[in-house]
């Protein structure tokens, strides 16, 4: 077996490398976060179960005092984007039916965009790459659920409920629990992609067909 360049190597593991390097950026812009959040307006520094991830991307901070890890987080941000792209753009190669590889691709290309923007802002314009993504995995979810990949079946239900329980806790205004449940669902979001993307191969999709009949297959 050839061994793979270092280019192929860096494509292979790029969501991978994108996570990890935007988690970093993300932990590295939090130290640097002067304070305050929508609970406590007086509190000192990024607090991760009373701030939002989106107060990093503020060019002030809620206590007034400017945001020098602003910087940090947009990085984090790009990367972030950048890997959910790389994820959605290798899962539409892993299925058979065209119709879905394609909606993949239009939200991983569109992801790359809109998921950047809610650091900008057009935040509101950028929350839209987060019903995007649910899209995606809703889409992915489905197909997973008619293959035998059991594990992963249950992570895509799992991952998927953390989203809506953070729109439900958020939409009635429970915002401390919502903070704590935006963590979550980023990082089991996180988590699932990874697993998708490094525990799936085009065999395991193969039999599906696009209006998700099993295929049979027949001996010669």
């Amino acid at each position: 077996m050839e061994s793979l360049t270092i280019k192929q190597t860096i494509m292979k593991h790029s969501v991978l490398i994108c996570m990890l390097t935007s988690v970093i950026f993300i932990v590295i812009a939090a130290q640097f976060y002067p304070g305050g959040s929508v609970i406590d307006k007086n509190s000192i520094g990024f607090n991760w179960s009373k701030n939002f991830l989106s107060n990093l991307f503020a060019t002030k901070a809620i206590n007034g005092s400017a945001n020098p890890g602003r910087i940090w987080a947009l990085i984090g941000m790009a990367f972030h984007s950048v890997g959910y792209g790389f994820f959605f753009m290798n899962m539409s190669k892993k299925i058979p039916s065209k119709p879905w590889a394609t909606i993949l691709k239009i939200i991983g290309t569109c992801n790359v965009i809109l998921i950047f923007l809610i650091a900008t802002p057009l935040h509101d314009v950028g929350v839209i790459s987060i019903i995007l993504t649910l899209i995606g995995l809703f889409a992915i979810t489905v197909l997973v659920l008619k293959s035998k990949l059991h594990l992963l079946k249950f992570c895509c239900i799992i991952c998927l409920l953390t989203y809506y329980c953070f729109f439900f806790l958020f939409g009635f205004g429970y915002l401390g629990s919502a903070v704590i449940m935006q963590k979550v669902y980023n990082i089991s979001s996180i988590l699932l992609i990874l697993g998708l993307n490094y525990f799936t191969k085009n065999e395991d999709f193969i039999q599906i067909k696009p209006e998700g009949q099993k295929i049979k297959t027949t001996n010669h």
